[in-house]
């Protein structure tokens, strides 16, 4: 570990909060605010510009969290995002040298042994590794048997900075010692386990250096994907892949953020926004597994031609998706609990909302439900419908009349962070801001409502055939019932059952009585809940058979009622 490296990022974050502590707790106290508030911008700006700068000399993690920071634009103050957005095309490149001599360490061949041709001038570089043009010899994917000829193929190749596990070793040793501090500060330490957080940050920071992993994650998205013509995943050669190289297709295209281009090829930029979003939602509610790292350099808009006969050409596009380090798995009741909260906010039932709360595990023990719920509602109702320009726009005035209605809850904030939620959650911010950055007006609400009505539809749907297969179960149980009683019945008759007491048998036979009634009554109830099911499921030509059995059913307990009254 670097001593002067760990030094240097400890002290940079100290400085950080001690003149935060001083500037925007203390001063105000003591009859500054009005210069607090004043200088605010400069201040913030400043430190914005100190860290950009810091990170681009040190690389390694301080690249990650400030190219996070830059994505924030829904939420950070555009001072900050500003400087910060550079960071996206500013980190420095390894020498030429150093990047082949891990390449030739990796094959133990020479480069162009190994490769047809490679550029020395690198095509990207990122934080943990950088990106290099080239061309290999494989097999066509249409070669046929005993046709093995080989072509050239485009490629990327992407190589781990040399020395890259050090840094982050350093790195990451300085950020837990910035998060001891932090969890000293009580209104931190009960929302957030930043250690916790930090340590699920080390895992996936680990993993995303290992590019076999990354390879094998780029193929399950693809997998998911390959009915999805508006999907583009690059190929992996793994004829040309270590665990520090990894090769892949060139499908590198418009930058997502090039937004003039995206414009001039005649695509719309909110259609793109639009796509982004619901690619998500399909990767976060349905297949539990998503990319992780959504930031512009990882995602391309690939226009293609169309010619329609007649009618002349047509464009058509792809969202193209790279870098598959940074994936995030949901587990399946992390998933229930996330499509309980979309369908909450997508039919606007707050109640529904708290509850996915619960099961996620992001409420304090202490939160008060009663007044969180009365306060969703009231978000719902002033500002559910509203775009991302008219949200970032909302007056003043109602924000602080909000604020004085929930002001406990807000000192309060029942919030919490559950560790595994951080790759979630940094996953769901940067996608608002890139979708707000597409398109200032984008409509969330539009997205999700539909979205959430469907998932609601399905939910409705299994509901149902979930409790036809228990009504099956429970009907094939109460039938057997009587056979069951009639074959102790018929061993009473035949002696093999000594009953003593003459009485038993007459209690028996009223018994019996009884049992045949209560089945007829579960059995009607089982046909009337699953006719109602399947009615309110629009399937009528399964409910009405079954309501109609249910009311002979009511009509022979009726008869057999009257039967014993009679007797």
């Amino acid at each position: 570990m670097s001593r002067h490296r760990y030094r240097r990022i400890v002290f940079f974050f100290a400085r950080v909060i001690l003149g935060i502590i001083v500037s925007d707790l203390l001063l105000p106290k003591i009859g500054f605010r009005k210069w607090a508030k004043r200088t605010r911008h400069d201040r913030f700006r400043a430190i914005a510009r100190a860290f950009r700068e810091l990170a681009i000399e040190m690389g390694g993690v301080l690249i990650k969290v400030g190219q996070f920071l830059s994505t924030r634009v829904d939420l950070l103050p555009a001072e900050i995002t500003d400087e910060l957005a550079h960071l996206q095309d500013e980190v420095p490149p390894e020498k030429y040298e150093d990047i082949k001599q891990v390449i030739e360490e990796e094959f133990e061949i020479p480069l162009l042994e190994k490769f047809a041709e490679f550029d020395s001038q690198p095509l990207a570089a990122a934080s943990l590794g950088q990106v290099h043009k080239a061309r290999i010899w494989a097999p066509s994917d249409s070669d046929q048997e005993g046709m093995q000829d080989p072509i050239s193929h485009d490629v990327v190749v992407k190589i781990q900075r040399p020395d890259i596990e050090k840094l982050i070793a350093t790195d990451l040793a300085a950020l837990f010692t910035v998060g001891n501090w932090l969890r000293k500060y009580s209104p931190i330490n009960r929302r957030a386990d930043v250690l916790a957080l930090l340590d699920e940050f080390k895992k996936i920071l680990y993993e995303e250096i290992d590019y076999l992993a990354e390879g094998k994650n780029a193929e399950i998205f693809a997998d998911r994907f390959k009915s999805d013509a508006t999907v583009r995943v690059p190929r992996v050669y793994w004829t040309h892949t270590t665990k520090k190289v990894l090769t892949l297709e060139n499908v590198l295209a418009i930058k997502i953020t090039d937004y003039s281009s995206i414009t001039e090829v005649g695509i719309e930029r909110s259609e793109v926004a639009s796509r982004l979003l619901s690619v998500y939602l399909k990767q976060i509610f349905e297949d539990g597994f998503f990319h992780a790292d959504p930031h512009p350099g990882n995602l391309f808009v690939y226009p293609l031609v169309k010619e329609n006969e007649g009618e002349g050409t047509e464009i058509i596009w792809q969202l193209t998706f790279v870098d598959f380090g940074m994936v995030g798995r949901v587990p399946p009741n992390t998933v229930r609990g996330l499509r309980e909260m979309l369908i909450g906010v997508g039919t606007r039932d707050a109640k529904r909302l708290i509850k996915s709360y619960q099961t996620l595990g992001i409420l304090l023990p202490s939160a008060d439900l009663g007044l969180l719920e009365q306060a969703e509602e009231n978000i719902f109702k002033r500002f559910w419908g509203m775009n991302m320009s008219e949200l970032r726009n909302i007056d003043l005035k109602e924000m602080s009349e909000f604020a004085q209605e929930y002001r406990e809850l807000l000192f309060s904030l029942p919030f919490q962070i559950p560790h595994d939620f951080i790759f979630l959650a940094r996953t769901v911010a940067i996608l608002s801001g890139m979708c707000t950055g597409l398109d200032p007006n984008f409509n969330v609400w539009e997205h999700i409502a539909p979205y959430a009505e469907d998932l609601l539809a399905k939910e409705l749907r299994y509901e149902y055939t979930h409790w036809l297969d228990e009504a099956r179960l429970l009907l094939r149980a109460l039938l057997s019932i009587p056979v069951k009683l009639d074959t102790i019945l018929e061993k009473l008759d035949r002696g093999e059952i000594m009953i003593q007491a003459p009485l038993v048998l007459q209690r028996v036979g009223i018994l019996e009585h009884a049992l045949n009634r209560v089945v007829l009554g579960i059995v009607f109830a089982v046909l009337l809940l699953s006719g109602v099911l399947l009615h309110s499921a629009g399937e009528d030509i399964y409910a009405l058979p079954l309501l109609g059995v249910a009311g002979i059913t009511f009509v022979l307990i009726f008869l057999s009622f009257i039967r014993r009254r009679r007797a």
